[in-house]
């Protein structure tokens, strides 16, 4: 084999590097323990292996050996931990430099999934004319936006999947959970269930998320201590969540307001008696003084609650 066969693939430098895959390797290699990265990053072990992968692969290189003991550092890995920490940091200062230069009068909201949040944003761009108030439409996964700094306040429901100790949680009104199944499935006609109708059925797990958050809508762990039944995939996706649901492999709970599952005839949402509800909350880091940041709570469980009761 050639010395020009034998090279791993180069990176491609015109194409971004995921800084998020170069934050979970440093805590990796800080670490050098998966399980212990994961429960540190607050992700699941076997979506960070996969993560790590995705750098590795991106890079060309193989970064970590992994042993039943644990992991160690490759050459390649010792090599880069520094810079990688490096870029970390960098990064970090430019993101404080940008906001530092903004108008201090700016604020962006995170808002999660399917959620509206309309009617807050035009009370406070009302009250405050000001005011440079930005939105930013976020995935599920896409939480740690509020204390990694990239939005000020964020409307999610909970579980949160991201540490709360550190933020200011307001609820804004109970949200009850449906049970999504197949138009055909045999509970799709049914006016409500329980879960002991549907104790034996898989149920769709998300890839990458929190314990708290996968536990809550899998109603695991059961009341005897068991796991839930497991579906035959894990999904990265709400849409590959509906995906796998309307194509008979698994059933799915999910928040009985979500709009998404209305848009699909193949589809059926079923209420679920005997749980507890998720809740629609507004959440800041518990350490903003800034005005406009409590302009924005106010506005939300004024005009939010409001708007979710009259369509209700």
């Amino acid at each position: 084999m050639s010395d020009e066969a034998s090279r791993p693939p180069a990176l491609d430098l015109d194409s971004d590097l995921d800084l998020r895959l170069v934050r979970y390797f440093t805590v990796v290699a800080e670490h050098l323990n998966f399980a212990r990265a994961a429960a540190a990053l607050h992700i699941a072990q076997p979506s960070l292996s996969r993560q790590i992968q995705r750098l590795e692969d991106a890079l060309g290189v193989r970064l970590l050996e992994r042993t039943t003991q644990g992991s160690s550092l490759t050459a390649a890995g010792a090599a880069f931990l520094p810079r990688a920490q490096e870029l970390l940091h960098s990064a970090h200062r430019a993101v404080h430099t940008a906001r530092a230069a903004a108008p201090p009068h700016t604020v962006t909201v995170g808002y999660v999934e399917d959620l509206v949040i309309t009617p807050a944003v035009r009370d406070l761009r009302c009250r405050r004319p000001d005011a440079h108030v930005r939105t930013r439409h976020l995935d599920w996964n896409e939480t740690g936006a509020l204390p990694d700094g990239r939005v000020d306040m964020l409307v999610a429901r909970t579980p949160l999947p991201i540490p709360t100790d550190d933020l200011r949680v307001t609820t804004l009104y109970d949200e009850p959970r449906s049970l999504l199944v197949p138009a055909s499935h045999r509970l799709a006609e049914r006016e409500s269930v329980r879960p002991e109708d549907f104790t034996d059925e898989p149920l769709v797990a998300c890839a990458g998320m929190a314990a708290v958050w996968t536990g809550f809508w899998r109603l695991e762990p059961r009341p005897d201590g068991s796991p839930a039944p497991l579906g035959p995939m894990l999904v990265d996706t709400f849409e590959d969540k509906l995906e796998v649901v309307a194509d008979g492999r698994a059933v799915a709970l999910v928040p009985a307001n979500d709009r998404r599952c209305a848009l699909r005839d193949d589809l059926a949402t079923v209420p679920v008696e005997g749980i507890e509800p998720c809740q629609v909350v507004v959440a800041t880091r518990a350490d903003d003084r800034s005005p406009l940041v409590a302009d924005f709570r106010e506005s939300a469980t004024r005009f939010l609650v409001q708007e979710k009761m009259a369509h209700s």
